[in-house]
């Protein structure tokens, strides 16, 4: 009875967020896709993607483009369901005791991996391990680490124990199982599963054509059932508007539009006739991150002065189309932990001014730029390729800082060199990238300083005791209400440190081919439920031989 109290006070205090977390600000907007037929199998689905994954083991990357492939081909324990609330996947069940700090999970027996191979909870166990292996190095550890003790109790359940009570614990476990059998004994840094992994999941890696391409087959031993879609590519185009050229073309079924795209090049018959439309404020940001190990922005006057300089209202208006919000830090306007208060920075170019005086900038050859000491006020703002979006933000700041005597360079390199030998190495002055904001307001791994190091994501180096200790507290209660105050403390110390230059959410703009049915837009966006998605017979393009 204890353990039944408790699970459903865990759930009210700590993963209520998941329904509040990605709420769409204004309705999800979708042309309607009538379905007459009974789901069919086969056909293919082909997506566009900006970026090539680096790598297919989830521990060891951050890039979304690896995610997402990865994403159809393990399973976790548990997942979220349309609304934001967690269910179970690879668990047949989970119970939460002892005040938050006992999760035990029994697993669905007769999951298979590709090589026939039952997962079992020893599967679990390794997965845990390979996690908090210092030798791995991965980003994700920390979440790992809080357990005190990690039992298998028998061929399908195990218990994990934490110290105290840790607000991520059950979204931890949404995490991907990887296989004992095949990787024990493997350096998992230098392994080929990497590239050819094996997982059991809904779908299968078929083939990777590196640069091009990457093919996924419907897995016919998926525990939930071979998905009715056939196969799954990746197509690799690093640049948005050939991206969209391919879609116009019918080579892609699915694309992320621009503002531009979303706005006016889609509004034809032929868009309006071939694909649907979706429309919701996305859960993610955009930034500029400073490296703090950089001369100039080891001073927070600098930082703060280049923030005033930017006009994010005109990055909306300008750069979104208004298909976005002006950012002030690291939530999603509308949940419980969004400030309450805070608004974004207002360009204000006199202060602006007048803090990179105090910071001892002057223009002493009168060529509009600003020195100190002979050196001029120049760094590179470094981002990734193809993504027009964010070179557009980029030029629009450029003009905007050189307006107060700033001068500003703008590099874009190839997506996976960009995070490999850029960004995981701390290799950059200042940064223009984005983050998902995850259900959980957890943001431990990106700003505490434990993570400043290289492979973490606290890539910027930040390092600040009072936020250390604030990120350690909110991750330890269960009331929601004292972790949105702390939350909100630190969200003020953002504001006064500038470690980034928190710029904009956009809004998503995703459009689908029409033939494919089973898309049912909810607050967790549209890909929520891809394994049952489908194409009637009649509509399919592709004859493919399994």
């Amino acid at each position: 009875m204890r353990t039944q109290y408790m699970k459903q006070f865990f759930c009210a205090a700590a993963l209520i967020v998941f329904l509040t977390a990605l709420r769409p600000a204004t309705p999800l907007a979708a042309s309607p896709t009538a379905a007459t037929d009974q789901p069919a199998y086969g056909d293919r689905i082909l997506f566009g993607s900006i970026g090539e994954a680096s790598n297919l083991i989830p521990y060891l990357t951050s890039d979304a483009p690896s995610h997402d492939v990865a994403g159809l081909i393990y399973v976790s324990l548990l997942r979220y369901d349309k609304n934001l609330q967690p269910e179970c996947w690879a668990a047949e069940s989970f119970d939460v005791a002892e005040d938050g700090k006992v999760l035990r999970f029994t697993l669905r027996k007769g999951i298979l991996w590709e090589d026939g191979q039952e997962l079992t909870a020893e599967d679990v166990a390794f997965t845990y391990r390979l996690i908090i292996d210092p030798a791995t190095g991965s980003p994700y550890a920390e979440d790992f680490m809080r357990i005190k003790e990690f039992t298998v109790l028998d061929r399908y359940s195990f218990e994990a124990r934490y110290d105290q009570f840790f607000a991520r614990a059950v979204s931890s476990w949404m995490s991907a199982i990887l296989p004992r059998h095949i990787l024990e004994g493997q350096d998992i840094r230098n392994t080929p599963f990497a590239r050819k992994p094996i997982g059991a999941g809904p779908y299968r890696l078929k083939s990777w054509e590196p640069g091009s391409r990457i093919t996924l087959a419907a897995s016919p031993t998926y525990f939930l059932g071979k998905p009715h879609i056939a196969e799954v590519i990746y197509r690799i185009i690093p640049d948005s508007a050939a991206m969209f050229m391919e879609a116009r073309a019918g080579r892609l079924d699915v694309i992320d539009l621009s503002p531009l795209q979303y706005l006016r090049q889609t509004e034809t018959p032929t868009w309006k006739e071939q694909f649907s439309k979706y429309r919701y404020l996305a859960s993610m940001y955009v930034f500029l991150g400073f490296n703090l190990e950089h001369p100039f922005f080891k001073d927070a006057r600098v930082r703060r002065a280049i923030s005033l300089a930017v006009n994010r209202h005109d990055l909306v208006k300008g750069v979104l189309l208004g298909q976005g919000e002006a950012a002030f830090g690291p939530f999603k306007p509308g949940t419980w932990a969004y400030h309450p208060s805070l608004r974004p920075v207002e360009q204000d170019k006199d202060a602006a001014r007048a803090l990179l005086a105090a910071a001892g900038f002057k223009d002493t050859d009168g060529d509009g730029l600003l020195d100190k000491n002979g050196v001029p006020l120049a760094f590179t703002i470094l981002t990734n390729q193809g993504n027009d979006q964010r070179i557009l933000t980029a030029s629009v700041m450029q003009n905007q800082l050189r307006s107060i005597g700033v001068d500003v360079r703008i590099r874009t390199v190839e997506w996976a060199a960009f995070i490999r030998e850029f960004v995981d190495k701390g290799r950059f002055d200042a940064v223009l990238l984005g983050w998902t904001i995850p259900p959980d307001p957890d943001i431990y791994s990106i700003w505490h300083s434990s993570q400043a190091h290289a492979g973490g994501l606290n890539f910027i180096r930040y390092s600040n005791p009072l936020v250390d200790d604030l990120l350690e507290k909110a991750r330890s209660t269960p009331d929601q209400a004292v972790r949105a105050g702390l939350y909100a403390r630190i969200q003020e110390i953002l504001a006064e440190d500038q470690p980034y230059c928190f710029l904009y959410v956009p809004y998503a703009l995703p459009v689908v081919q029409r033939r494919f049915m089973g898309i049912t837009p909810a607050l967790a966006g549209i890909m929520y439920n891809f394994d049952e998605w489908w194409v009637p017979k009649a509509q399919q393009r592709y004859m493919l031989i399994e």
